[in-house]
């Protein structure tokens, strides 16, 4: 296994063919959009609420996207951040509640400001002036539709960045397919394998099937990973992962999975920093910090499973 500088050099542009920003096509019609949102669907809850006519369904999301933040963030990993960073607009809403969500004002409490789609698009081209390597949307499931909307504006006043979909991974297939073609860099998460953990966690005792086949049906726009000589990414997907207190058992039930599905070259981002945010500390087993030794055993796992391609964290 492969560790940071090693990971990047690994992953240059002759792995894949890197697709032109300039060649894409608009992905979906207005008309499309707006039926997603007339009967919303986005994610694998399908509360089927009329979004359009102002109802709001398990997230919280209306007609129009909110957004808690736009900044430009060096924070990701070395290919999505690179030297200028990556520009970020955070969603707020989402539609699973992890108890220990570092972003809760944000996801649970819709924290942010209403933006339509002309203004949207107006920051990603803010961003493109400020020099960062792609736009990057937060937790975007909730806004895909609003989010692609912009996507399109963008485009056609000359935004030609590569757009990254940093999503918890519990996305719906109808969504996915709305979004191929303008998505060029996926980042999900795959959190869980147990339905248990999943339930007591995050409230979706249903997320492994659903995140399965979505990370399947991303891999099949993008592919993995692609990173041109500069070291930064243009196209594909990288799936990140964060290892939980006393579940390490869990980290490599999920690792096991991952590599069986999609093979050892599967870029994977082994992530380390939890912390007791937001309900965790008044649960237990969740209510502290990670320890090294229990981060050094996820890394171990990986290396047993000759997993090559994974990004860890310098603690």
């Amino acid at each position: 296994m492969e560790r940071g500088k090693d990971c990047v050099e690994r992953n240059r542009s002759e792995r894949s063919k890197v697709a032109n920003v300039a060649e894409w096509k608009p992905p979906a019609s207005p008309e499309a959009i707006n039926l997603s949102l007339s009967a919303c669907r986005l994610c694998p809850r399908e509360c089927g609420v009329n979004r359009l006519e102002g109802e709001r369904g398990y997230c919280g999301a209306g007609r129009l996207a909110r957004v808690a933040a736009v900044s430009v963030h060096h924070g990701e990993e070395p290919p999505i951040s690179g030297t200028r960073g990556s520009g970020t607009i955070f969603f707020s809403h989402c539609n699973m509640k992890c108890l220990f969500c570092q972003n809760y004002p944000i996801s649970q409490y819709g924290n942010g400001r209403e933006m339509d789609s002309e203004t949207l698009a107006g920051e990603m081209l803010r961003l493109r002036e400020l020099g960062v390597h792609n736009v990057n949307f937060v937790t975007p499931t909730p806004h895909a539709p609003q989010m692609l909307e912009a996507i399109l504006l963008a485009r056609a006043r000359g935004f030609d960045l590569p757009v990254v979909y940093n999503t918890n991974g519990y996305d719906a297939l109808e969504t996915l397919a709305l979004l191929d073609g303008a998505v060029d860099i996926y980042l999900p998460d795959a959190k869980y394998l147990s339905a248990d953990l999943a339930e007591t966690a995050s409230g979706t005792p249903d997320y492994a099937p659903h995140n399965g086949a979505a990370i399947d049906e991303m891999l099949r726009q993008v592919g993995f990973l692609s990173i041109g000589n500069d070291g930064i990414a243009s196209r594909g997907l990288l799936v990140r992962h964060l290892v939980l207190p006393g579940r390490v058992g869990e980290t490599e039930a999920v690792l096991a999975h991952l590599s069986g599905r999609h093979g050892p070259e599967l870029p994977l981002s082994l992530m380390g920093q939890y912390f007791p945010a937001w309900q965790a500390d008044t649960v237990a087993g969740f209510d502290r910090k990670l320890t090294r030794k229990e981060y050094d055993r996820a890394i171990e796992a990986a290396e047993r499973l000759g997993l090559r391609n994974v990004f860890i964290q310098e603690r």
